[in-house]
């Protein structure tokens, strides 16, 4: 992108270069390895989920379309998702929850989502889901005078 971005500004037009997607700091890949109904909430399920440590995680979460095996995003506890939204370590009714698996919605990489975003199956639990779903482009913003017909 850099000589792109020399060539426009060689060419006398402004422009500012920004992130294509927000950042996603504390969501890595996650692989739910069991999946439990929750003792004390009919809608709610514990998922033991795997994020390349040696312990795996426990996440409380809803009853829709989660599998063992599925890859999806967790946000770990501390992460902060897009509108703001803080991940803490959590009890939901009485259970320990570590994290948030997340939607495309939730992620801000949609505007609508049904159930969790699943991932390739190559995914390996750990990775940084900014690198996994390759969020890193950067989109070039022009500002056009009216001066310029020519751009």
């Amino acid at each position: 992108m850099g000589d792109i971005a020399g060539r426009l500004v060689m060419a006398g037009l402004e422009l500012e270069i920004e992130p294509a997607s927000q950042k996603l700091e504390g969501v890595v890949v996650g692989r739910i390895e069991s999946l439990a109904a929750h003792p004390q909430a009919d809608k709610l399920r514990v998922a033991q989920v795997n994020i390349g440590r040696k312990d795996h995680l426990q996440i409380v979460c809803g009853r829709g379309q989660r599998a063992t095996g599925m890859l999806a995003p967790v946000a770990l506890v501390g992460a902060t998702l897009p509108g703001n939204v803080q991940i803490k370590q959590a009890q939901l009714r009485g259970v320990d929850s570590a994290g948030m698996l997340c939607s495309a919605r939730e992620l801000a990489l949609a505007e609508k989502s049904e159930g969790l975003l699943e991932l390739d199956a190559d995914a390996k639990p750990g990775t940084p889901i900014a690198e996994q779903l390759k969020l890193d482009d950067r989109v070039l913003v022009l500002e056009i005078t009216p001066n310029r017909g020519d751009a």
